[in-house]
């Protein structure tokens, strides 16, 4: 199973469109063996003084780390930009996550990072920050990072949608390449 995460608590952001179509062109390939979790449809109500607790830990983020964590074999995570890094609420969902079952949530499991940016870089300073993190957890991840920037000009007036067919064709090779060498077991050149 893979469970691809949009990295922000944001109502309506861009980075979930973008992780919803990194989701879809996975479906396409995996049908049923991959999810979705968007930060910003959770509830927040484990962000307290004793979040750091196995046993304080609320039923709501158990049942998001029994369904979309602890079963996944891969993760994508989309990361938007910010402050120059990833967003705090990814980084304070994947420590609550450490709490309970520190091992078995992401030691020994893969990733791919795709990070989205108004701006130039596409975040990617915020992903190798990502990717580091998730290193010490266990996780290896895929050598390409895709930073996607200027993404407000990748998409139709309203932000609903992805129009750019070179981003859309870059997402399902990027897609693809993970699909390949950490599913399949199959070697991939550098350079999705």
């Amino acid at each position: 199973m893979i469970t691809v995460i949009s990295g922000t608590n944001r109502k309506g952001s861009v980075t979930k469109v973008f992780a919803q179509a990194y989701y879809d062109i996975l479906r396409e390939e995996l049908g049923d063996q991959v999810h979705f979790l968007a930060l910003e449809d959770l509830p927040h109500d484990w962000y307290h003084e004793d979040m750091y607790s196995a046993d304080q830990m609320p039923d709501s983020l158990k049942n998001v780390q029994d369904k979309y964590i602890l079963p996944a074999k891969a993760f994508v995570f989309l990361s938007p930009e910010y402050n120059g890094s990833f967003s705090g609420v990814l980084k304070l969902f994947i420590d609550a996550c450490s709490i309970r079952q520190y091992k078995e949530n992401f030691q020994g499991k893969q990733a791919a990072l795709v990070g989205v940016s108004s701006g130039r870089a596409g975040n990617l300073r915020g992903l190798h920050h990502l990717g580091g993190v998730l290193n010490y957890l266990g996780v290896t991840t895929l050598p390409d990072q895709l930073p996607i920037s200027s993404v407000g000009k990748l998409m139709n007036d309203d932000k609903s949608e992805i129009t750019d067919e070179d981003t859309l064709a870059t997402l399902r090779k990027h897609a693809q390449a993970f699909v390949k060498m950490y599913l399949r077991n199959e070697p991939v050149v550098a350079g999705v």
